[in-house]
């Protein structure tokens, strides 16, 4: 429904968002290493999704995964799911948020402190799509969770700031991130509540957008505000390049993860 593209929003305390490139490449190669029909078959993509990503039937202990696709304990696939990717445009689509909206956070953060975000986020993801789904047998799989959390730290730290985005796939609009993030949410809880699609797990964004929330307060540095309380003006008006030069501080079987 929303496709961001561009947000015009200069990192201050950062000189280069290490971490968020660091993410889109590592799930960038184990996407072409685990679900490229040049390097795996289909039998071979489907172990690594239920050998890593999350099923909640066994995190609950309601069934058990055949001991040859046990490669970690299964509280690790809180994590490890997240780094799982099904087709080519589940892939960009979820790095596309994390490329637009990453940097920021990261930049309120710092980049330990945001891989830490970043993993916490993922793992509430998938807590919350167990509580949805606890006896599931399909694997989750994607970095939505993670993604959906860095949307909601970053609109509660840059509701001001200009974003394009494609609206429906095709209409490029800017707005402020307050109304585009917040429709954006908005249409995550109205499929919780209204579809039926046994593909994405909307509750899993719902969870990660809800982390995301509460967290940035405790993980952002003490002198970034929320609001963009510490932006200045010109800034907020959406000109990144001069807010910068600113010196005034302010087909597969089913699996869960389109």
């Amino acid at each position: 429904m929303f496709i961001p593209l561009h947000d015009q929003n200069a990192l201050k305390n950062i000189p280069l968002q290490f971490v968020t490139l660091f993410l889109i490449a590592v799930n960038v190669a184990i996407w072409i290493f685990t679900a490229t029909p040049q390097l795996t078959d289909a039998a071979q993509t489907n172990a690594y999704y239920y050998s890593y990503g999350f099923v909640p039937a066994v995190v609950n202990d309601v069934a058990d995964l055949p001991p040859e696709l046990i490669v970690f304990p299964e509280t690790a696939s809180y994590i490890t799911y997240a780094f799982l990717h099904g087709g080519f445009m589940h892939l960009a689509g979820n790095m596309l948020f994390l490329w637009v909206f990453g940097d920021n956070v990261e930049d309120a953060m710092g980049h330990f402190k945001f891989l830490v975000f970043y993993l916490i986020c993922a793992s509430i993801g998938a807590l919350a799509h167990s509580f949805t789904v606890p006896n599931s047998e399909a694997p989750l799989i994607g970095a939505s969770g993670a993604a959906s959390g860095i949307v909601g730290a970053y609109l509660m730290l840059h509701p001001k700031v200009k974003v394009w985005f494609l609206a429906f796939g095709r209409i490029p609009l800017r707005l402020s991130a307050m109304w585009v993030l917040t429709a954006w949410i908005a249409f995550q809880i109205y499929n919780y509540v209204v579809a039926e699609s046994y593909e994405v797990s909307w509750a899993a964004h719902i969870g990660g957008v809800l982390a995301g929330i509460v967290l940035i307060p405790l993980f952002k540095r003490r002198d970034v505000y929320l609001f963009d309380r510490n932006l200045p003006n010109l800034a907020v008006s959406g000109d990144k390049d001069a807010a910068s030069n600113d010196k005034n501080p302010l087909d597969s079987p089913h699996k869960w993860g389109r």
